[in-house]
């Protein structure tokens, strides 16, 4: 076991999904071609003026009542001061002193444990641009499409204490947003991103310890990958008698290990100071209540709801609730009859999810809807086909968003379940196989598999084997 206990922060930065910038009306689209979404504003002209974007500062204050925040009916921005050659104004407009929201919670579920991580402060502030670097070129370019589109810092508490905490806690995240439907929250095109603080100080000392901030973490892997290797690192450093030198690192995720990037700022390297040119935002009371109560039932709340209503696991439920497309998708499933929710959700933790990531697409992006997902489970259900055979057509019906039941006619699939019918053909099957019913009658009852195996045969497989067997067994007894 360990001497040390791991201290880890996280600054989340998600965009909001506004159709225009922070402090401007450039649009937000992403992939158009460089410097083609830019104003006076966003390029940072002198004497340009910027006005906040009403719908940003909603989005940001529903994600901070989400999260259980007091909301500051005024909050202020302010000026963070850096140079990159991707900042043009030459400083970034953030909130520093009089922040939107402090002081929420959000409770994850890590492993056996059940925890609740503080949230120090929401903030809003705007993107920098986007630097490119040619080493064929041996030049580097600037787009500013990114500059000043709109984004919330969410600064949690140093109250995460393992790397899988930290991805439990970025995931019940996630999925608040998306939720809100406020964020695409899509770590790998940088609309979600991650910097985390980490430290270790011996178990049971109150004070934490020398402190470095990882950045260049672009999926919930590379995040736990990087809090591992830091904290082997600082630990080995630790127990060799060495400091820990506090310093941004960034994650190499080719090599799986951190190096060093630069010194560690602190607030006062960045001067901030109140933004002359933005009147400080005033939230009306009435704006609040309606922004509440707009509000939709969130992951964690749906989630103990799955598990009372459905006699769902924790684990399904979990999972059917992490994103709001997939907890729609079985709940309309239900609504429509068929199975219990326990099968559907078993078909949708199993082939609809593995669908759905092996092609690379979204529920939404299927054509293969709850209405003829809940058909294919009746069909099942009366018997129709078998569950095998709805294992096997699933992948094609799901592909091409095929109606279930013009399919199993039209391919012949339809399971045969008339009595007259299978009592026809089990009572052939006997005649024809004289030695194996006697074996049968005198003890070899095995033999039971082999008449099932020839009804079958006659049948190519569409003999329902429930009403096979059990007609099986009336006869041979």
């Amino acid at each position: 076991m360990s001497r040390f206990e791991p201290v880890i922060g996280l600054e989340v930065h998600a965009q909001l999904k506004t159709r225009s910038k922070l402090f401007c009306s450039c649009p937000t689209d992403f992939g158009k071609r460089p410097n083609a979404n830019t104003c006076p504003v966003c390029a940072g002209m002198p004497g340009a003026l910027p006005v906040v974007n009403r719908k940003a500062v909603e989005y940001a204050v529903k994600l901070a009542l989400a999260v259980q925040c007091s909301i500051n009916r005024q909050s202020v921005f302010a000026r963070k001061n850096y140079f990159y050659p991707d900042l043009p104004k030459g400083y970034q407009i953030s909130q520093y002193e009089e922040p939107l929201a402090e002081n929420g919670r959000l409770n994850i579920i890590s492993g056996e444990s059940d925890n609740s991580i503080g949230i120090t402060r929401i903030h809003m502030e705007d993107d920098a641009g986007k630097s490119m670097h040619s080493s064929l070129e041996n030049q580097s370019y600037v787009d500013l499409n990114r500059t000043g589109v709109p984004l919330i810092e969410i600064v949690s508490e140093p109250d995460i204490r393992s790397p899988e905490e930290a991805v439990a806690y970025l995931r019940g995240l996630r999925s608040i947003l998306i939720y809100l439907g406020i964020c695409e929250a899509n770590m790998e095109e940088g609309n979600f991103r991650c910097d985390a603080n980490v430290s270790l100080r011996p178990v049971g000392q109150d004070p934490f310890g020398t402190r470095t901030e990882l950045k260049n973490m672009n999926s919930f892997r590379h995040v736990q990958k990087a809090l591992e290797f830091e904290i082997r690192r600082q630990e080995d450093l630790l127990l060799d008698g060495q400091a820990v030198v506090q310093e941004t690192r960034l994650f190499d995720e080719t090599r799986g290990l951190t190096k060093s990037m630069r010194g560690k700022e602190e607030a006062h390297d960045y001067r901030y100071f109140p933004d002359p040119d933005l009147v400080s935002i005033k939230l009306a009371e009435d704006d609040i209540r309606q922004w509440e109560a707009d509000l939709p039932e969130l992951p964690r709340t749906k989630m103990e709801r799955f598990q009372r209503q459905y006699s769902l696991p924790e684990y399904d439920a979990a999972i059917l609730t992490a994103e709001r497309d997939l907890a729609d998708y079985f709940e309309e499933t239900i609504k429509l009859g068929p199975s219990s929710p326990k099968t559907v959700s078993n078909w949708i933790m199993t082939d609809v999810l593995r669908e759905l990531r092996d092609k690379n697409i979204s529920l939404s992006g299927s054509g293969f809807g709850p209405s003829r997902f809940a058909s294919l489970l009746k069909l099942i259900d009366s018997g129709k086909i078998s569950p095998k055979t709805g294992k096997q057509i699933f992948p094609e019906l799901f592909a091409k968003g095929l109606d279930p039941e013009e399919y199993v006619e039209e391919k012949g699939f339809v399971q045969i379940s008339d009595d007259r019918e299978l009592n026809r053909i089990v009572e052939e099957v006997l005649t024809e196989n004289p030695n194996e019913l006697k074996a049968y009658k005198e003890g070899k009852t095995k033999l039971m598999s082999f008449f099932m195996g020839q009804v079958m045969k006659k049948t190519k497989g569409q003999a329902n084997p429930k009403l096979v067997t059990e007609k099986l067994k009336e006869v041979l007894k």
